[in-house]
């Protein structure tokens, strides 16, 4: 096969496939952070972190909508959001998961398999609540949020 061939097939089969030939590793998500592939401290699935997230925040807004603001929506959607503050920072900071998590079997940790510190959890949460940091991912499936913070996400 001749030089502008292998060059056209490579072109067709994706960048993946050139980057394997030039020996990149891929594997599975949190290969590289030294994660198991499935079961216990895997990396949580984006489908259950995201259900866990709408599971807290559901919690808080129903908070605050039904004993701080429930006269005022407008005024009753800032609580939430600080009630959901509190909330992370408060069980994060104790158990390592917020009720959600805890529900969906998740928890964070530092890269190392420890505890976070609250200051992790405080800078953690602020980036959350702000989204974008949390809706851009690594190819472990970090946000940036995690990884501003060394911490990690993990199944119990």
């Amino acid at each position: 096969m001749d030089e502008s061939r292998k060059i056209i097939g490579s072109w067709i089969e994706g960048p993946r496939a050139g980057a394997e030939q030039l020996g990149a590793d891929f594997g599975y998500r949190g290969r590289r952070l030294g994660l198991p592939e499935e079961g216990p401290g895997s990396i949580a699935s984006t489908g259950r972190r995201l259900v866990a997230v709408l599971i807290d925040w559901w919690l808080c807004a129903l908070i605050s909508y039904g004993l701080i603001a429930h006269r005022n929506p407008v005024v009753a959607n800032y609580w939430t959001m600080f009630v959901f503050f509190v909330l992370s920072v408060l069980t994060m900071s104790a158990v390592g998961s917020t009720p959600g998590k805890r529900l969906l079997g998740l928890r964070v940790v530092r890269l190392d398999g420890g505890r976070a510190s609250i200051a992790q959890i405080l800078l953690r949460t602020v980036l959350l609540l702000l989204a974008v940091p949390a809706l851009v991912w690594d190819r472990d499936g970090r946000g940036l949020h995690d990884k501003a913070v060394a911490t990690v996400e993990v199944r119990i």
